[in-house]
C-alpha cells in the first residue's frame, strides 16, 4: 500500500511540474499569432457577408450553389538571402516589413507553414510568368533559409521535396509550373542562387528540364528571346530574361554572353513545355 500510495503522489508531482512546464513556456511569436487570428477572422468576415449590387438592385438575392476555394496554381521557390531561420521569421511576423510566404524550411529540415495556401502571401512583389503578372494571387511562396552564398542542405531539400509532393497533389499544379523567384522577376531577383538543384527537383515532376543536347541542332530561324518569352520569361529586358535562364538551367555559366550551347539547351527545354 505504501507503495503504490508513493508511486500515486510522484505522478501526481511529475504532472504538476508538466503543467507548470507547459504553463510557463513561453512563444516569442504569440502576439504575431494574435494578430494572424485578427485578420483571418477579417477576412472570413468579408467572405461571409451576402453580395449585394450597388446600382439596380433585383428583387431578391440569388446565391449560386456551386463554388470553391480558389486554389493555388504555381510555386515560387526563393532562398531568403538572410543568415538564421530566425531572421525571417521575424521578419514575416513584423508587420511593417510587408513579406511573407508560405512556408519556410530551416537548415535543419524544419517547415513553419505561416500562412493558409489559400491565402495570398506577399513574396513574388513586381514580377510576371507568361501573360500572369500577379503571381502573389496564384501561387504558394516557400523561402528556404540561406544567404545565397552557400549550398543547401540535405535537410532541406529533403523536406522542400517532401512538401512540393504534397502541393503538387492536392492543388494539381502542372510540373511546368514549379519555377523560381528569379524566373519570374528577371535582373530584379537572383533567388534561389545557382546552387539550388533545380535538376533534382524535375526529376521528380517539379519543374523543367532538358535532355542531353549533345549532337542537338536548333533550327536555322530559332529566334532565342522568342523561345524565352514562350517558356514564361518577361522579356521586356533580353539580357535579364537570358540571364535567368542560365542561372536556373545553366548555373555554372556566369558569363553575360548567350552561347550556342545556351541556345541548344533553351531550345530543348522549350521542347519539353507542354
Amino acid at each position: 500500500m505504501k507503495i503504490a500510495a508513493f508511486r500515486k503522489i510522484g505522478a501526481t508531482l511529475i504532472g504538476g511540474i508538466m503543467a507548470i512546464n507547459i504553463g510557463c513556456s513561453h512563444n516569442p511569436y504569440a502576439a504575431a499569432n494574435k494578430t494572424y487570428r485578427r485578420e483571418v477572422k477579417s477576412l472570413a468576415a468579408v467572405l461571409k457577408a451576402q453580395p449585394a449590387p450597388d446600382s439596380l438592385p433585383p428583387a431578391y438575392w440569388v446565391g449560386t450553389t456551386n463554388f470553391g476555394l480558389r486554389k493555388p496554381n504555381f510555386v515560387i521557390i526563393h532562398h531568403t538571402a538572410q543568415n538564421s531561420c530566425e531572421q525571417t521569421l521575424a521578419a514575416f511576423t513584423r508587420q511593417a516589413s510587408q513579406v511573407s510566404a508560405h512556408y519556410v524550411i530551416c537548415k535543419n529540415g524544419t517547415i513553419h507553414h505561416m500562412l493558409n495556401d489559400y491565402l495570398r502571401a506577399w513574396h513574388a512583389g513586381v514580377s510576371q510568368w507568361g501573360g500572369n503578372s500577379d503571381i502573389n494571387s496564384s501561387s504558394i511562396g516557400i523561402e528556404i533559409d540561406n544567404n545565397g552564398n552557400e549550398p543547401f542542405t540535405e535537410e532541406q531539400i529533403t523536406s522542400l521535396m517532401r512538401l512540393l509532393r504534397k502541393l503538387k497533389k492536392d492543388y494539381s499544379i502542372p510540373a511546368h509550373h514549379f519555377i523560381g523567384h528569379s524566373d519570374i522577376a528577371p535582373g530584379r531577383k537572383v533567388d534561389p542562387s545557382r546552387y539550388f538543384p533545380w535538376q533534382r527537383l524535375a526529376a521528380g515532376g517539379y519543374g523543367l528540364w532538358y535532355s542531353d543536347t549533345t549532337g542537338s541542332q536548333i533550327p536555322e530561324n530559332f529566334n532565342a528571346v522568342q523561345a524565352l518569352r514562350i517558356v514564361g520569361y518577361n522579356c521586356k529586358d533580353s539580357l535579364a530574361a537570358m540571364s535567368a535562364f542560365k542561372l536556373h538551367f545553366v548555373p555554372t555559366d556566369t558569363s553575360r554572353t548567350f552561347t550556342d550551347a545556351n541556345r541548344k539547351i533553351l531550345y530543348a527545354v522549350l521542347q519539353a513545355c507542354p
